[in-house]
């Protein structure tokens, strides 16, 4: 996670979307972080991204 806490849930929605956008699996920890984050301090993120083609 970086160090400025305020770019926190950017960073998580960025990672995400490029996950996503690529079909990139997740490990359980990568996982697990999401949820923390998630159901917490970042709930209100969005995540934008468009599939590869």
């Amino acid at each position: 996670m970086p160090p400025a806490s305020n770019a926190t849930c950017r960073y998580l929605a960025e990672w995400t979307a490029t996950k996503l956008r690529w079909g990139l699996s997740a490990d359980q920890s990568e996982i697990d972080a999401i949820n923390v984050y998630a159901g917490g301090p970042c709930e209100m993120t969005v995540v934008h991204y468009t599939p590869a083609s």
